[in-house]
């Protein structure tokens, strides 16, 4: 087992102990998905491309993928991002 995975497995064990919730312990996005029209995703690190069929944001330690069809960004603030539009997929990289 590696550092970085006795590491994350410590602070999911912390976090389950102090009852804090894993995305603020772990850095882990919280992600909601309204149908396949609207997405929230809070805790993030920043855009990396934005198209109007493609948006790709950073996030802990991968990036959240997102296609379809005229995709806009309604709201972006330091830590979470409002996406519109016709979402047809959502990927974790």
């Amino acid at each position: 087992m590696s550092w970085i995975d006795l590491k994350r497995k410590f602070k999911r064990q912390l976090s389950d102990f102090l009852e804090i919730p894993g995305d603020v312990m772990l850095d882990l996005p919280k992600i909601v998905l309204v149908g396949n029209i609207q997405l929230f995703i809070e805790n993030h690190r920043g855009i990396i491309e934005y198209t109007a069929d493609v948006v790709r944001v950073s996030v802990g330690e991968g990036e959240v993928a997102v296609a379809g069809e005229n995709l806009t960004l309604r709201n972006l603030l330091p830590d979470e991002l409002h996406i519109e539009g016709k979402i047809r997929s959502l990927s974790f990289n």
